[in-house]
This record gives C-alpha cells, structure tokens and sequence, in this order.
C-alpha cells in the first residue's frame, strides 16, 4: 500500500494529486476524518470538492473504500453522493464504493454539540468547521457512540434516539435554541435508508485480501500532519490521526505493507481557523497569495491564512511520516515575485535555535531566508526542462534542506497542470 497525505495544515492538494495517479491503483482508500475534508478536483474544466468519498471515484476499474478509522455524516454523505451524480452523470459510486461497518456516525447532535462549544466561554474555542467531528471521534473513545454496521440492528433506531435525546436535553440546558427534533431526527434515519444502498462491509479483510492477491492500493489521508490529534499544534488540531501511520490503524493494514509515502506541501503555507503559524504573513503580500492562490476553504469558503514555506515544520512532517517522496503544489502562485523567503529555523526566547519543530512555543521567532523569484507562463509549460531556473533553485534547495526528492510539481489547478520531475 502507497500512501498520500498532506505534511502542514492541509489544503495542500491531495485531491488533485490523488484524482491524477489513482488510475495507477486497483483501490483507493480513505482512513481518517470525516465531513470536515475537503478535497477539490477539477474535471472537465469544472470544480467539485469531495468530503468524504475518496478522490478515486472518478476511475473506471478502481474500488474506493472508507476505512474503519473515519466517521460518516449519512446526511452529507447522501447530499455529496446527489451531488457527485448531477456533477458526473456517468458515475455509479453505488458499484464502486465500500465502507466499513466499524466506522462510527456523526449524529446530528453532534455539530450541535460543536457550535455550543465553540460559543460557550467554559469551552477552548479553536475554529473547527462545526461538522460534529469531534463529538463523534470523542463518543468513540468514550464508547458511547454507534457504527456503520449498528443500522442494521433491531434496535438502532432507538439507541440512536436515546443520543440525541441525550444531548437536546444538554444543549437545552445550557440555553441553546434548538432545531425541531422530529425534523432532525426524521432527515437522519431517511439518510441512513439512502446509505444501505451501498456495500457496507468489513473493509480491513477486503483490503488486505488484495493486497495478498497482489492488488495495489493507496490509502487518502484527510487534513494534514500538522492538524494530527497527538502530533499536531494541540489544540488547534483536528481529532484525528492523519499521518503514516494512522493509515495503519484507520485501515487495518500492516505497517510492513506500506510501500511509497507521497507528502504533499505547498510553496508556501496556509491554515485555517485558529492556533500558531510562525510564517504568517499580515501585509500585502499575504493577500495577494490568498488571492492568486483561491484561498478559501472548500467546505467553508473561510479565507485562509497565509504565509511563507516553513522549513521547521516539513522536515518535522517528513520526519515522522517517512515521507518517500514530495510533490510541491503550487509554485505558480508565486510566479511574478522579486524574491520568495523560506523560513530556515527558529530562534527561541532563551536564545537557542530550533530547526525541526515538534512542540513550538508561541514566542518563537522565524528567521528568513530569501532565494530568487521566478517568472513564467506556466500554462504553456509540458517539461521540467522549461521550468524557470529559479524555480529550479528553490526545488534543489527544498530537497536538500529536507531530504526528500521532489518528484512531482503542481503549476496549475488543473488535473493535467502537474509535472513529473523524477
């Protein structure tokens, strides 16, 4: 099994990369996250964000899977399935589209339970996209939640209702102004009958079937190694695993089975909602590349924020996810500049310096480094060989500062704008 995920705050570009080399793969697999992804490809000269289905979905012969270690809105996973067939009308994910029966629901509460927290001052407010991710991922661990495979019980219907009951009579304690239970609870159970349609199985025999069978597969990693629950900038992370290794866990694949490990990071930086980015750039210059680099979240439409490529951090990524390969995404959106900076390293209040972030204190001061800008028409590019010597120079520096090889290059937003360097 290859892996894909992203090495900063996400965004990166997974989708697109994915959506290009899954025609290589007999199965695409998502193992983390949930509704809270979004994951933006361009087909056909159009533009739709998946969430929760894999990027593979577009491939005639490729088997898309969500793994155990997700969680599945029914009602947006029935709204995104809608969608995908108004969008392709040629898709059948009914056919080629498998979920685990041990992945757990996101429960209508639950984005409920979220914006509560997110307004409530007894709470740590970190901007999460209100999906109810948490809730479900922390009802799992405290075993109160119920799985995929749980619909098909007796008595589902009133386990689920015991939930919700539950946490109405919690939000409305706490003086939240509720949507009408019927109504909610009817629209998830009506999502739920629309799930049953698909093959709802026990992914980690499937998978690791076919890999015994010599079938290839490439797990799909939501968010990015920076917003991971353990190694990520706690608190402002997501509640999941999204690194190597979670691939492991959120599919139930042997470590020993895991072949390429393709990490994605921009020529710069972006993050979304709160929590600490050393590079953040508040001028001009940070407009201007949310601007030109469309930086708007894809399932909030939140303006992103932006900054300069953080050294520190990827070789931290790199590190812990024993990233094989890199592919660097949109180098065209600096085109045009004079001079492009990298942040090297760190120098920290007591003096010392700090190359490879792990846990990052908040006083820490970035220190720059600035390399030639490069200009070109990128649209007219086919060829590493037309690349820009300057955009070359940033390349040779990024491998040897992190020692990864680049071996692909994002220079458009297109399924096609993506060179093979190596």
């Amino acid at each position: 099994m290859d892996i894909v995920l992203g090495l900063q705050w996400g965004d990166e570009g997974k989708g697109k990369f994915i959506d290009l080399i899954s025609e290589n793969y007999d199965i695409a697999a998502r193992f983390n996250g949930g509704s809270n992804a979004g994951h933006s490809i361009e087909r056909n000269g159009k533009r739709i964000t998946l969430k929760m289905i894999p990027s593979g979905i577009f491939m005639q012969g490729v088997q898309n899977v969500i793994g155990t270690g997700t969680v599945l809105d029914p009602v947006s996973f029935k709204n995104e399935i809608l969608n995908l067939k108004k969008f392709d009308e040629t898709l059948r994910p009914e056919k080629n589209l498998i979920i685990s029966k041990k992945a757990h629901f996101v429960l209508p509460t639950y984005k409920l339970m979220d914006v509560f927290m997110e307004e409530s001052p007894a709470y740590t407010t970190i901007g999460t996209t209100k999906n109810g991710i948490a809730q479900a991922y922390s009802n799992k661990i405290l075993r109160q939640n119920v799985r995929i495979g749980d619909m098909y019980a007796p008595d589902f219907k009133k386990r689920v209702e015991r939930i919700l009951e539950r946490d109405y009579q919690f939000l409305a304690d706490g003086g939240m102004e509720l949507p009408d239970f019927e109504s909610v609870s009817k629209e998830f159970f009506e999502a739920v009958e629309f799930l049953k349609q698909f093959n709802c199985t026990e992914t980690e025999l499937f998978l690791n079937k076919a890999l015994t069978e010599g079938k290839t597969v490439l797990g799909e990693g939501s968010q990015a190694t920076l917003l991971d629950i353990d190694h990520g900038t706690y608190p402002y992370v997501t509640s999941s695993s999204t690194i190597a290794s979670g691939a492991c866990s959120g599919l139930g694949i042997s470590p020993k089975k895991i072949g390429e490990i393709y990490g994605i990071a921009k020529a710069y930086c972006t993050r979304v909602g709160n929590g600490i980015f050393p590079t953040e750039l508040f001028d001009e210059m940070g407009e201007e590349i949310r601007i030109k680099g469309n930086e708007f979240g894809s399932n909030t439409g939140r303006p992103r924020r932006t900054g300069w490529l953080d050294l520190p951090a990827l070789r931290y990524a790199v590190m812990i996810n024993g990233v094989t390969q890199l592919v660097l995404t949109k180098a065209d959106v600096l085109s045009g500049l004079q001079s492009v900076a990298v942040c090297t390293h760190y120098e920290l209040e007591d003096g010392t310096i700090e190359i490879t972030a792990g846990t990052l204190p908040e006083n820490a001061k970035p220190v720059f480094k600035w390399l030639d800008g490069w200009n070109a028409d990128f649209s007219v590019i086919k060829n590493p060989s037309a690349l820009p010597q300057e955009l070359m120079n940033f390349l040779s520096f990024l491998e040897e500062e992190v020692g990864v090889p680049v071996t692909y290059l994002s220079i458009g937003p297109g399924r096609e704008e993506m060179l093979k360097m190596k």
